[in-house]
């Protein structure tokens, strides 16, 4: 049997101790405060690129239609277990915003219809307004890198905000109710 050279011994003590330290860098990591979302940044004051074409439940939806309304466009699919978390938060603030002016949009990718109802029905979305995206196409004109992905649409059809993963109730507070105050 061959022997390691020296610098190539592991001992119990040192895999305990470099189990811990990776321990503690992940735990670091996860009560770290989020970072900015960089996206938000870079999308602010751009026109919103179209969104249109026939919705899950058979009607039509135009971006354009709504100017002068702010828009949520939230980029979600049934497969993603923070989409589903999120929807009822984006549904609630819709219901609550909507007589001033809010409209909350699914494009949802790389679903099938009869998935995205059942989730619909899961989280109470069923009157959310879906535009399907299959091939994520749509996603891709969007600039999205994942999903969950939500865009905030100024009543001028500019983009004002993006956020990259999980809304919060917190978040759309910070960013909605500053555009229905004029």
């Amino acid at each position: 049997m061959r022997r390691r050279p020296g610098w190539l011994r592991v001992g119990p003590a040192t895999v305990l101790a470099l189990t811990v330290a990776v321990g503690a860098l992940i735990a670091v990591g996860l009560r770290a405060p989020a970072t900015p979302d960089p996206g938000a940044a870079a999308v602010a004051g751009r026109p919103a690129p179209a969104l249109s074409g026939a919705t899950l439940d058979g009607g039509r939806f135009a971006l354009s239609d709504a100017r002068g309304q702010v828009v949520l466009v939230n980029v979600f699919a049934s497969w993603c277990g923070p989409c589903r978390d999120e929807l009822p938060v984006l549904v609630d603030a819709e219901r609550s915003w909507s007589p001033r002016g809010v409209r909350l949009v699914g494009l949802n990718i790389r679903d099938g219809a009869d998935a995205v109802r059942a989730l619909l029905d899961e989280t109470g979305a069923t009157g959310l307004t879906v535009l399907p995206d299959p091939d994520g196409t749509r996603a891709v004109e969007w600039g999205v890198r994942g999903v969950p992905e939500t865009f905030v649409v100024g009543r001028d059809g500019r983009l004002v905000d993006r956020r990259q993963g999980v809304v919060t109730r917190q978040w759309l507070e910070q960013r909605i109710a500053p555009l229905l105050a004029g």
